[in-house]
């Protein structure tokens, strides 16, 4: 088998990636090593800044996005009791976000690539990308029990943490970045309304809560809680108690509660490869960058990260030159460490720290005083929210 680009991965970033090459009229095949089922309803990020949704609009994969989505014009900060208001719009001169969770994108991008694509191969394991420093990589993969070779031109990691591609780099030529944190987030769906029509963080002295939401119907919260947490360790009752404690107001406000169908925890870490590319293998999303979700920014710059390929090789298709290419690695990883800056940034401030001092909890207080006493401040949570410009 043969094509002109290989993308391994069919999460949202090689799905996306490929419907921008078939937009562009550049063959790509995909790979998957999972089922559609399991890609349909792999539970991950719910925040999709404006970038984002202009790109899905104009690849167009938007329609259902625009029907059922939640724009949100703004997140709430809590701390000390009390509440203030970011209001997106107003500081970033009209962007916003929309909850619309990465499953349901998925399911819209895996459709238009079945109706209207290439191929998209699902149960179709990759083992290893060959001859990535030279003009023609293969990838070797394992499907319906037999192993079998897809020549490329070029070959598109998008396969996660855990993935095969970035094992082709030598390891040599790459520099790790990385930061575990001592917390992670106990996390739960709940068949009940939002408590309120946007995004909370709070602050409290007791860790921090997040409440979220996937659609009007259903809630999605969260707990700071200890690295290790088993999810099944906590009582529903024990959740929404500590949820009620965590997001308490000295106004009078009240969290519903409602059948919690779902829990997980979500271990906490920072991490950046070096570079994001080698020789005619690109790396995209978290096959080369995690952030911790506290900025809500794994989703968005994966998909940074794949606009700012098809970009590259559009570029080099219609010209000739390769410049847009050779700039890759460090055009994505430019987005990807202010994103970084953001998510540590939103982490340290929210989060009950370990081991904390009183002083550098008083810090924490202060950043927080900072960015609801400062219109610059609050500008610059404002737009590292919604997003930093793709390239």
């Amino acid at each position: 088998m043969r094509t002109t680009v290989g993308i391994i991965g069919a999460g949202p970033a090689g799905l996306l990636l490929a419907r921008l090459l078939r937009n562009a009229g550049i063959d790509a095949v995909v790979l998957e090593s999972r089922d559609r089922a399991y890609v349909e309803q792999r539970q991950r990020a719910g925040i999709l800044e404006q970038g984002t949704v202009d790109v899905l609009r104009a690849a167009g994969a938007g329609q259902r996005l625009d029907r059922e989505g939640l724009r949100h014009d703004g997140i709430e900060l809590r701390f000390a009791r009390r509440r203030h208001r970011v209001d997106f719009p107003a500081l970033t001169g009209g962007r916003s976000v929309t909850v619309y969770a990465q499953t349901e994108v998925c399911k819209d991008l895996i459709a238009l690539q079945i109706e209207e694509g290439g191929p998209l191969l699902f149960e179709a394991e990759a083992l290893a990308v060959d001859g990535a420093g030279t003009d023609s990589p293969r990838v070797r993969f394992r499907r319906d029990g037999r192993e079998d070779v897809l020549e490329c031109d070029y070959v598109v990691g998008c396969d996660g943490f855990w993935g095969i591609a970035r094992k082709a780099i030598p390891a040599e030529t790459t520099r790790v970045f990385e930061r575990t944190y001592p917390f992670g987030w106990l996390g739960v769906l709940a068949d009940v309304a939002p408590s309120h029509d946007e995004l909370v963080y709070a602050r409290h002295d007791r860790g921090f809560a997040l409440l979220s939401m996937r659609s009007p119907t259903v809630s999605r919260l969260y707990l700071q809680v200890p690295e290790g947490t088993d999810a099944e360790a906590w009582a529903d009752d024990e959740i929404w108690a500590e949820l009620e404690r965590r997001l308490e107001t000295a106004d009078g406000w009240r969290l519903a509660r409602g059948p919690i169908t779902q829990k997980s925890v979500t271990p906490m870490r920072s991490y950046v490869h070096e570079p994001m590319r080698h020789g005619r293998l690109f790396l995209a999303g978290d096959a080369a960058h995690i952030v911790p979700p506290t900025g809500a920014k794994g989703l968005n710059l994966a998909v940074g990260d794949v606009v700012t390929f098809a970009r590259a090789l559009t570029y080099a298709t219609e010209t000739g030159s390769p410049e847009l290419l050779d700039a890759y690695s460090a055009t994505c990883l430019r987005r990807v460490w202010q994103a970084e800056r953001f998510s540590y940034d939103m982490t340290t401030m929210l989060h009950r720290l370990p081991g904390a001092t009183p002083f550098e909890e008083r810090l924490q207080l202060a950043r927080l005083e900072r960015i609801t006493g400062s219109r610059a401040a609050e500008t610059d949570l404002a737009e590292g929210y919604t997003g930093y410009p793709f390239g």
